[in-house]
């Protein structure tokens, strides 16, 4: 079995990149707390009754989250190392990774279509021009966001 060519390379690379990074820094995506419908209910309430389904509401699970993730994590990190070894700052290549799972996770709200809506909810989402699932208003769509923030090292909390 011959040598690895280039693994010195990779090496350094994963060198440089770790040296970068700094455990503080969190790039969180999805629903953010304190995204709330105009009722008052909380955003990421409705998301996560949407993706794990609400038996009680007979509403059946739509893992359009964890069909972002399976169809794009790996692209959302070798993005992040490409843009942070092409000179970006962590923060900045934390950000224009943000945009990219914003948009996957809106992407996949969109194009969700399995299991459809009932007829009953077809009828009721028809009247506000809507007729697929995970879109009725609009809203829970417009609040996927994201946020780059350095959170405080373990044991630090007062």
């Amino acid at each position: 079995m011959g040598a690895v060519k280039g693994g010195d390379r990779v090496s350094k690379y994963l060198r440089d990149l770790a040296s970068r990074l700094d455990d503080n820094d969190v790039l969180r995506a999805g629903f953010l707390e304190g995204a709330t419908y105009t009722d008052g209910t909380p955003v990421p309430l409705v998301a996560a009754a949407n993706e794990f389904g609400d038996p009680a509401a007979n509403r059946p699970p739509r893992p359009f989250f964890r069909d972002a993730i399976a169809a794009n994590g790996k692209r959302w990190a070798k993005g992040l190392g490409k843009l942070i070894h092409a000179g970006n700052s962590v923060e900045n290549a934390m950000m224009l990774t943000g945009e990219v799972i914003r948009g996957d996770i809106q992407d996949s709200i969109r194009k969700f279509t399995t299991p459809p809506l009932s007829e009953n909810t077809k009828k009721k989402s028809a009247k506000a021009g809507f007729d697929k699932p995970l879109i009725d208003s609009g809203h829970m769509l417009n609040s996927v966001d994201y946020e780059v923030r350095k959170d405080e090292p373990a044991g630090n909390s007062q």
